[in-house]
């Protein structure tokens, strides 16, 4: 059980991005990436997702188990807070979870808001609190901090900490100290690939 990705490679618009990455993720146990602006960090997340194919390599354990939160929130604007909610857990098939998705960030008092009438950071903790309606054990999260404030914060930091007290597992990509005792920290960098590496052949990339 858990989330094994081997020997993987992924490209960005025909060049390869990373090459040669490894690793696992278990039960109960945080994964942060980490590098620089351009590095791979989406690329990396949007093909464990199942939203972009690996040039090689494999992914064992995420089929049918990843929730993803990338830059977009996926909020129906003319529906309010509480409907987003029960859409994406209808979307998912979880039955349950919609008032502790509103109590973990915050969100009671604005149940019957349209969400096109929110602020941005109160579209960012709804978008998060689809995490909690899906009923999937892997979460995977590219910069899911953007438009939080320090409190905000907090309350997703919480969220994913019992998310992984529950048996959850995290991927993500985030520059802030989540304070997870769980979390590990994986350097992308480390495995930069070659541009001209595609097929062998730097004539080919231009094809």
């Amino acid at each position: 059980m858990g989330l094994h990705v081997t020997d993987l490679t992924i490209a960005r618009g025909g060049l390869p991005v990373l090459a040669g990455l490894s690793f696992e993720l278990l039960p109960g146990r945080a994964l942060i990436l980490r590098g620089p602006n351009g590095s791979g960090k989406t690329t990396l997340l949007r093909t464990v997702a199942g939203l972009q194919p690996a040039t090689a390599g494999e992914i064992r354990g995420a089929e049918e188990a990843v929730a993803y939160a990338g830059h977009a929130d996926g909020l129906k604007a003319t529906l309010s807070v509480a409907e987003n909610l029960r859409f994406w857990a209808e979307v998912f098939g979880c039955k349950r979870g919609i008032y502790e998705a509103l109590h973990a960030f915050d969100l009671e008092a604005l149940a019957d808001r349209l969400a096109g009438r929110l602020s941005a950071g109160q579209k960012r903790r709804l978008g998060l609190a689809r995490l909690l309606v899906t009923g999937r054990p892997i979460w995977v999260l590219d910069e899911p901090t953007v438009s939080l404030d320090a409190a905000s914060v907090g309350l997703f930091a919480a969220a994913v900490r019992a998310h992984l007290e529950a048996g959850g597992m995290a991927l993500m990509a985030t520059h802030v100290d989540l304070g997870l005792a769980e979390a590990e920290v994986l350097e992308v960098s480390a495995y930069r690939a070659d541009p001209l590496a595609l097929s062998g052949s730097s004539d080919e990339v231009f094809l």
